[in-house]
This record gives C-alpha cells, sequence and structure tokens, in this order.
C-alpha cells in the first residue's frame, strides 16, 4: 500500500491529529518533545554535542510508546517524518497554548 499523499502541511495536519486521538499519546507526544528541546538546549548551552545523539532517542522514544501501547497505529514519522516533525511541535504549540486538550 503506497503512502497517502498530501499537498501540504494543512492538507497534513488533520490526519495527524486523528492520528493522535488518545489524550495518552498526546501527553506522551509532549513530554517527548519537550525533553528532546530541552536536550538539544542543554547541548548547546554546555557545548557537550555528544548529548546531540538523545534528542531524536527521547523525542521518539516517548512518541512510539504512544503510538504502539496506546493509539495501536504506525507513527507518522514512517510515512512523513517531515510533516510528522512538524506536526509534533505545532500540537505541542497547540497543547501549551490550550488549544488543543491533553
Amino acid at each position: 500500500m503506497s503512502p497517502r499523499r498530501f499537498a501540504s502541511f494543512d492538507d497534513f495536519y488533520p490526519f495527524y491529529l486523528r492520528e493522535h486521538s488518545s489524550r495518552a499519546s498526546r501527553r506522551l507526544h509532549v513530554v517527548g518533545t519537550l525533553l528532546a528541546l530541552a536536550l538539544a538546549g542543554v547541548s548547546v548551552v554546555t557545548q557537550r554535542w555528544s548529548l546531540l545523539w538523545l534528542v531524536p532517542v527521547a523525542g521518539y522514544a516517548f512518541a512510539w510508546v504512544g503510538h504502539f501501547f496506546f493509539e495501536k497505529n504506525k507513527p507518522a514519522t514512517f510515512r512523513h517524518p517531515l510533516y510528522s516533525l512538524r506536526g509534533d511541535f505545532r500540537m505541542l504549540r497547540e497543547v501549551l497554548t490550550g488549544r488543543l486538550r491533553w
């Protein structure tokens, strides 16, 4: 089965939200994204570049637990990596601003 194609991120984002309908999954995504951002920040501020390998591990570990155990679907990262990463940041922003319930 070929991956679904999206003309733009705006077309992709409703699909992304459907793939993250579980509150537990959204919470895990938010924690993972915040942890990844914190690790990246610490790495830059302290110039400990060896920490950078932990950034994707932290972000994806939490997200994939949400998909495999709560959503029971495959992460969109496998089919749409750039849109998925952008979706993670948009979902984080919407959670932090109260626009999206987590």
